[in-house]
């Protein structure tokens, strides 16, 4: 049996290119005791996959997660029919003998949000936000990247928590969106001339948490702006990720210091298994009670999971981008 699978050809430089990735094919052992056959159902594609890369040599596969379907099993553990969380990464096909996660959502929930809003994404977001930053009713809450996979649960659960959103986002329609979500306010960082000067105009009374998603000048200007103890969460910076030389923005420092703010850097992991799960049991029984929506923008085939990472770096995609088989 042969599967398909996404190698590295090239070193990125600058923005992901066509030719970077090939998709090519492969031989499938047979199964051994103890192992698995899966069958790719839906995978995610995710920015953290462009800078993690830097650690795979050519040839590799791409890295990330996927729910797959068990096709043939020699495991106690798991059954033909089952669908799992599988880390194998951007492939077809896997065999495996690794601890997975099986994905049973309440409700008829898309096996796809194990992806999402039940999965990383979802985790992410909510300890990212609350473990780091605590959010207290009445404060101010400002996210960048807020029409994003991460960005736009932020921005809801801290609604939930009684704070005032302010979301940043690069279209028109993302806007729509966000107003959809309940953010309070929502401008698009490409029609602004002075970002300063918008920030003061929509957090008059400065911003108390600050959730991060793209780095660079933004977050620098976003800084200047924040409260004493102010909490700054720095979840990504996707506006380094495709940049050939280092980029230089003004020292904040001074403001950290003087204005006694807490910023933190974090991956998932951090938060451990404990966490993560209840992340996802509360993020369930928002989305049950009307709090949490969710978007998928849906790219379909295999064959175009590359086309689906470039576009996001360029803003297609509006909330956590799929791939379905």
């Amino acid at each position: 049996m042969k599967g398909r699978k996404w190698v590295i050809s090239k070193r990125f430089e600058g923005a992901p290119k066509d030719g970077d990735l090939t998709l090519v094919e492969f031989e499938l052992p047979d199964l051994k005791d103890g192992e698995v056959l899966l069958e790719a159902v839906c995978l995610t594609v995710d920015p953290y996959m462009r800078p993690y890369s830097r650690s795979l040599n050519i040839g590799d596969k791409m890295i990330g997660q996927q729910v797959a379907r068990v096709v043939s099993s020699k495991s106690k553990d798991y059954s033909v029919g089952d669908h799992v969380l599988s880390y194998d990464g951007w492939t077809s096909h896997a065999i495996t003998n690794a601890k997975m996660r099986k994905v049973q959502f309440p409700d008829n929930l898309p096996l796809s949000l194990a992806l999402g809003v039940l999965g990383m994404t979802g985790m992410t977001a909510y300890n990212g936000l609350i473990d780091i930053c605590n959010p207290k009713a009445g404060e101010t809450v400002l996210v960048s990247g807020a029409a994003g996979a991460v960005g736009s649960v932020v921005g809801q659960i801290a609604k939930t928590l009684g704070c005032r959103v302010i979301g940043f986002a690069g279209s028109d329609a993302k806007l729509k969106y966000l107003k959809e979500l309940g953010f309070d306010e929502a401008i698009n960082y490409k029609k602004i001339s002075d970002l300063d000067a918008t920030i003061k105009s929509v957090a008059p009374k400065g911003v108390d948490v600050y959730f991060d998603n793209v780095g660079g000048e933004f977050s620098t200007t976003v800084i200047e702006n924040m409260n004493n103890f102010g909490r700054v969460s720095a979840c990504g910076a996707i506006s380094q990720y495709n940049t050939v030389e280092q980029v230089k923005v003004p020292s904040i420092m001074g403001t950290v210091v003087s204005k006694r703010l807490k910023i933190q850097g974090f991956i998932v992991a951090d938060f451990g298994q404990e966490k993560n799960e209840a992340a996802v049991k509360q993020n369930i029984e928002w989305i049950k009670q009307g709090k949490l929506k969710y978007r998928e923008h849906v790219t379909k085939g295999f064959e175009n999971m590359y086309k689906a990472f470039q576009e996001l770096f360029t803003g297609a995609n509006t909330g956590k981008a799929i791939v379905n088989v």
